[in-house]
């Protein structure tokens, strides 16, 4: 089987035009799925286009995240 090497990075989408990348800093302060899928989805709230991808979208992924992380944290804390 033939490996494959990644020598460059996709183009990113125009949603995800920021100074600071969302996933370095998920990186860099080594957070979770969840709690990096929440930062990601408050930093490109409002900003992708198209049908159906309202800013209230993207902060309800955020909320949806942020409380699978809670439910996470609180089953973690009791032992569980």
């Amino acid at each position: 089987m033939k490996s494959s090497t990644i020598t460059s990075r996709p183009k990113k989408p125009e949603h995800y035009d920021f100074s600071i990348e969302p996933w370095d800093v998920i990186k860099d302060w080594k957070l979770g799925f969840h709690d990096g899928s929440a930062i990601k989805y408050i930093c490109r709230q409002g900003t992708k286009v198209g049908t159906g991808n309202l800013r209230s979208d993207d902060l309800r992924k955020a909320i949806e995240n942020l409380e699978e992380l809670y439910r996470d944290v609180l089953k973690e804390e009791s032992g569980g």
